[in-house]
């Protein structure tokens, strides 16, 4: 966590001297904050960063529409008519039930309820007592345990433990319920990374998902974090597990970036100079992350993952113009890694777009320049 407050202060940094300067003819010319040649996010039709969206990391206007009904009217029945007409096997599904178990998980942090209070997220309660055998209500309720633990407790703790320990027994109701959908089991991932499932255990989970859906990127990230070093695992076996999903993903399939997000995941302690991710080993991630974006579908709901990591790593090697290229797909929701690691994903978020715009204009561009 400091080496993520040292690097937010020398973004804030730079984000003050970025845009005063501009290069012209080879040199360097000072322009006073507020000149029309300033660096301006705004002028490419930037979201201002106010209204950035945290919720999500890319747009899902039906689900928007119905977190919104969901929470004013306390009505779970639009989320579980959403869920049920959601492909169990895709993407899509899974990012849903990972949206409403989050908004009844912040709910109930925002009232946790008393004498003369109903706790946040009563409709989720109402869901699995009015309908126990649905399915989307049950996959809902154990990912809404798993972030309550991760929200509410240390990991290691008695604690901890045993809300993990709800969290598996509500995994395998919600995949008795619904045996062909791998969204149970991938839920199940962060239970086995937070109560230290043995490799044994671990492989025969990662076995369940891959004969229900082998390509699910969802999956293929939420089971990496078991493999990195900080948890149970190395950098070699986290290396090594992204390289393998990516050399044999299909074509048009996001696997392929995958190692940007081993690299991603095990960035050194202290390394803030631009050479770092200019090294081959990153070079190579961030070139894997822009073929596999560039031959995935445009409507893939985890592309967006992918570009907000481009993001990251294109603004520190100083990639101007490839940075500005993701941006223009993305931006208005930061729902995504890295920003969601920082207290204000938003302000994170700001920042990096910032100064991609203010090293695009330093070397010509412009809003014309830039492609639509």
């Amino acid at each position: 966590m400091a080496i993520l407050w040292l690097l937010m202060a020398l973004l804030m940094l730079s984000l003050v001297l970025l845009p005063v300067f501009r290069r012209r003819r080879g040199g360097i010319e000072q322009v006073p904050p507020g000149h029309p040649d300033a660096a301006d996010p705004a002028a490419y039709g930037f979201v201002r960063q106010e209204e950035l969206d945290v919720r999500l990391p890319g747009p899902d206007q039906d689900l928007l529409d119905v977190l919104d009904l969901v929470q004013r009217t306390q009505d779970y029945r639009a989320a579980a008519q959403l869920l049920a007409g959601t492909e169990s096997e895709g993407e899509t599904r899974w990012q849903r039930v990972q949206a409403f178990a989050g908004a009844a998980a912040l709910e109930l942090q925002q009232r946790p309820g008393g004498v003369h209070e109903t706790p946040g997220g009563q409709w989720l309660r109402v869901w699995r007592a009015e309908q126990p055998k649905d399915a989307g209500g049950a996959a809902v309720h154990a990912e809404f345990l798993v972030q309550q633990a991760w929200r509410t407790a240390t990991p290691g703790t008695d604690d901890f433990r045993i809300i993990m320990e709800e969290a598996r027994t509500a995994c395998g109701e919600a995949a008795l319920l619904a045996p062909g959908d791998p969204v149970p089991y991938v839920i199940e991932l962060s239970i086995a990374r937070g109560l230290g499932y043995s490799r044994d255990e671990f492989e025969q989970l990662w076995l369940k998902i891959l004969d229900r859906a082998p390509q699910h990127m969802g999956a293929h990230l939420a089971a990496l974090h078991y493999w990195c070093e900080k948890w149970h695992g190395s950098r070699e076996q986290a290396y090594s597990f992204a390289e393998a999903a990516a050399a044999r993903a299909p074509r048009g399939s996001l696997l392929a970036a995958l190692p940007l997000f081993a690299v991603f995941e095990h960035l050194p302690e202290v390394n803030l100079v631009a050479s770092f991710y200019r090294s081959e080993v990153v070079t190579k991630a961030i070139h894997g992350a822009l073929h596999a974006s560039h031959a995935a579908d445009p409507d893939d709901p985890t592309l967006p993952h992918v570009r907000h990591l481009l993001i990251y790593f294109l603004v520190r090697a100083e990639r101007w113009a490839e940075t500005m290229d993701q941006l223009i797909h993305v931006d208005g929701h930061v729902g995504a890694l890295p920003w969601t690691l920082s207290l204000d994903p938003a302000a994170a978020f700001a920042l990096h777009r910032a100064l991609a715009v203010a090293g695009y204009e330093a070397n010509g561009g412009s809003p014309a320049t830039l492609p639509g």
